[in-house]
């Protein structure tokens, strides 16, 4: 069987590297139970589209995984979304005619994933007709929120796939809802958070907490490390809103005047920063102050998040990891499609006025909720997936 896994943007990747391992975890035990027979042995081809293609956004981020390189790379590159999404279903349809797999494994809700699956579904690898399974990790979230690109990708790429393999229970709900057949949906919990827990202890070992000056001394313990917040803003919603962005900056204005709160900014929002004359909310202390950092590597950031007193955010990624994690986070969003993350979680939906936000931040400074750990969030995703598609190909193999 040969595996094809499409990664594009910077969350795909927290999200394939289990998969990766877990692949390689199978064919090591097949080889190790079955020396002489190759047959069971899963050959696995990585594919790259370059939607998102710089270091900081890509490269980083294989390295801090230890993802292997990838086997192609499209290096399709930035543009609209119609332009992006035509650009890497021209690119992938050249590599699935020439690969030929079996299974071809997409991630999330990017416009790599829903172009990936649309040509999937609709290749023809023989002259019987054949395409791939396509298998959908991370299937089922919906914020019901049609106005969010994300929002689009998922449901067609959902109604695309043969495998949906889903991170918490809401996802069965929608499914079935949306008519998909309940033996195609597997609840097999979150490879993201897979990722968080195998690197939580690497991440420990940082240098960024030094570089940002925010120990209180030399001494490395926890509690010496001051307080202060995490911000991410990417969402086209929240920055190319000029008003939007007003009221979030405005929101955290209280917060910003007693800690200092470092914000990780795409550069698509750094572009809007200026183009909206928003300067003026970035003049950060040692001690207070909103300061604008750079995207960081996934061990850097997720040494911040984890020793955040609070994290603000509109990424639906960070609601799950500030949930597994334990640590406050607002959302300034108006819906979330992870609502485990509200139910269980330490996670706050606080919209986008400024009252919200301020009282929601409030709230998560002065009484910390309680997280318990959503159901499969255990670090064995992955290899559940592997599994699974394993077993479905063997049926597919029967039943033909």
């Amino acid at each position: 069987m040969k595996i094809m896994t499409v990664v594009g943007a910077r969350p795909n990747f927290m999200k394939a590297a289990p998969v990766v391992f877990a692949i390689h975890d199978h064919n090591s035990g097949v080889a190790t139970q079955s020396p002489d027979d190759a047959s069971g042995i899963i050959k696995h081809v990585l594919v790259h589209t370059g939607q998102h293609y710089d270091e900081a956004l890509s490269g980083s981020f294989f390295l801090d995984l230890g993802l292997p390189r990838p086997d192609v790379h499209l290096e399709v590159g930035s543009g609209s979304h119609a332009v992006q999404t035509a650009e890497i279903m021209r690119r992938f349809e050249e590599v699935l005619l020439a690969e030929k797999p079996d299974v071809v494994v997409v991630f999330g809700d990017v416009n790599s994933t829903v172009a990936c699956a649309l040509v999937a579904s609709k290749i023809a690898l023989d002259a019987s007709g054949t395409r791939p399974l396509i298998a959908h990790i991370e299937a089922g979230l919906r914020s019901f929120d049609a106005s969010m690109p994300e929002e689009i990708n998922r449901v067609i790429t959902d109604h695309l796939s043969d495998l949906l393999f889903i991170t918490e229970e809401s996802g069965i709900q929608n499914l079935c809802r949306e008519g998909i057949a309940p033996e195609k949906i597997h609840f097999v919990g979150n490879t993201m958070i897979d990722s968080l827990l195998a690197s939580v202890e690497k991440a420990e070992k940082s240098a960024v907490l030094d570089r940002f000056g925010l120990r209180s001394s030399s001494d490395a313990s926890p509690g010496n490390i001051r307080r202060y917040a995490l911000l991410t803003l990417h969402r086209p919603s929240n920055v190319d809103k000029q008003k939007t962005f007003l009221n979030i900056l405005e929101g955290l204005e209280e917060l910003a005047s007693s800690y200092p709160i470092l914000f990780s900014a795409h550069p698509r929002t750094r572009k809007r920063i200026a183009e909206f004359g928003l300067e003026r909310f970035f003049r950060a202390s040692s001690e207070a102050g909103i300061r604008l950092l750079d995207p960081l590597g996934y061990l850097d950031f997720l040494c911040l998040m984890k020793h955040a007193a609070l994290v603000v955010t509109d990424s639906g990624g960070i609601q799950e990891e500030t949930t597994c994690l334990g640590v406050p986070c607002v959302t300034v969003r108006e819906n979330t499609e992870r609502p485990v993350t509200v139910t269980s979680g330490t996670n706050i939906i606080a919209g986008t006025s400024q009252e919200k936000i301020r009282r929601a931040v409030k709230e998560q400074l002065s009484q910390r909720k309680q997280a318990r750990s959503p159901e499969k969030w255990d670090g064995k995703a992955a290899g559940r997936i592997v599994e699974a598609i394993v077993r479905e190909f063997a049926q597919r193999k029967i039943d033909l």
